[in-house]
């Protein structure tokens, strides 16, 4: 996998001057399209007296409002379209249990863009012509894998696609196909990792050479477990499921941050409670505004990532912006094997069941990588009797296969004493991600 490593070198490499001046003249057009084409932004903008072609620096769009995954889902499904319904050619629901549905819509331009950046992100990683690319196709990252084989079909890879979820069958095509390289979540990896002495192959009975991981968390502890029980080098890469994933941004070899394709995305880090933006090096939110999207463009879209942005070019060629790894969030969402879940969208469906409210706590990570549990609270009008725990014991079972359905994912649920939910200070926690323990 030597040899080049920048897909569009004319672009990655522009001169930051040039970028600047690109992400000036496409922002004036995306602002153009959002309020002339999406009445959220119309109406959001428009008592501003903003005018998009009198926008002379980037630094003026911190003048406008941000916006929010609420809002996306208060305009669900079509009222964030710029362009008429028969132009989109593709839409993705994202999968989870959230407060509020979100997708993805592209137009025929935007899935050729997507499978330019795609291609960026797998020739960084080290895909090239001669590559043979498995991809695991399952709920959780179906649409992100129909990006990644456009991508390394661009390229000129060989692609594998087999259903996810039975990793037996992964690592035997692995084998058998002589995979080199791996498209799939740090999860996948981990399970996948698992097989080969059950095969009786050893580590080294796979042709493995890369693994490109993402749609989830993933701490260097878990890279360096990945890297050694697989014998891969494990890249990261970034997206933004209503934006693109993958494309939005990708880790080079120098492993120095991700770096942002800033011809498609301008990307801000602001403050999590002023949202006033912050300079270079800070740590905050990060923020994208979409530069080429035609079907659904995004205006300073708040991801709910905490990272750090740098501007000094890198090592490897590319002029490109890098953001730090994200690996906190701003808000309680916790994202298992690319599905979103929101802890109090939870409290809907145990509510349905048990009858009454009660408090409750996602936890993630506790007994493996993408083990995922919902601590209940005993309900007080179920705590007297035995025959009230019987019939607790019974609602368990029911909460666990009416999550296990809406998730896509296998759901434990234990019943609690309440102040086993407390944190440190003594206060409820809604939600608890263990996964970066180790690091």
């Amino acid at each position: 996998m030597d040899g080049e490593r920048i897909w569009n070198r004319e672009f990655e490499s522009m001169p930051r001057e040039e970028i600047m001046q690109l992400q000036l003249e496409r922002l004036q057009v995306a602002l153009n399209r959002a309020m002339r084409n999406v009445g959220f932004y119309r109406e959001r903008f428009g008592p501003l007296d903003f005018v998009p072609d009198g926008v002379r620096s980037l630094e003026e769009l911190a003048r406008l409002p941000l916006t929010s995954r609420t809002d996306l889902a208060e305009g669900y499904p079509y009222g964030f379209f710029a362009v008429p319904l028969r132009e989109v050619v593709r839409i993705d629901a994202a999968p989870g249990l959230t407060c509020g549905p979100a997708v993805a819509a592209y137009t025929r331009n935007d899935l050729v863009h997507w499978t330019e950046l795609s291609a960026r992100v797998l020739t960084a990683a080290g895909v090239t012509a001669d590559s043979v690319v498995q991809i695991p196709f399952e709920s959780g990252m179906f649409d992100a894998g129909f990006g990644f084989a456009g991508g390394a079909q661009l390229i000129g890879a060989s692609v594998i696609s087999v259903p996810g979820g039975d990793y037996r069958k992964q690592v035997q095509v692995m084998h058998d196909y002589r995979t080199s390289v791996l498209v799939a979540m740090p999860s996948d990896a981990l399970h996948l990792a698992d097989e080969p002495a059950r095969l009786e192959l050893g580590p080294r009975g796979l042709w493995l050479q890369m693994a490109l991981l993402g749609g989830e968390p993933w701490p260097e502890p878990i890279r360096r477990e990945i890297e050694e029980r697989l014998g891969v080098s494990a890249m990261d890469n970034y997206g933004v499921r209503v934006a693109a994933w993958p494309g939005l941004a990708e880790e080079c070899e120098e492993r120095a941050g991700l770096h942002v394709n800033e011809d498609f995305f301008l990307a801000e880090v602001v403050d999590p409670d002023t949202l006033e933006p912050l300079p270079p090096g800070d740590e905050g939110e990060l923020v994208i505004t979409t530069l080429e999207k035609e079907a659904l463009p995004l205006i300073r879209y708040r991801t709910g990532d905490v990272c750090s942005m740098s501007v000094e070019p890198c090592a490897c060629g590319r002029t490109f912006a890098r953001i730090s790894r994200p690996a906190t969030r701003t808000d309680d969402t916790i994202i298992v094997r690319g599905i979103i879940i929101q802890p109090g969208a939870i409290a809907d469906t145990i509510q349905a069941v048990l009858g009454a409210p009660t408090e409750h706590q996602l936890v993630v990570g506790q007994e493996c990588f993408d083990d995922v549990e919902i601590r209940i609270a005993v309900p007080a009008q179920h705590a007297g009797t035995e025959q009230e725990l019987v019939a607790l014991a019974r609602m368990r079972g029911e909460i666990e296969r009416e999550l296990a359905a809406m998730l896509g994912l296998p759901v434990r649920v234990s019943i609690v004493e309440r102040s086993s939910l407390n944190g440190p200070d003594a206060t409820p926690r809604v939600a608890l991600d263990l996964r970066g323990r180790a690091g």
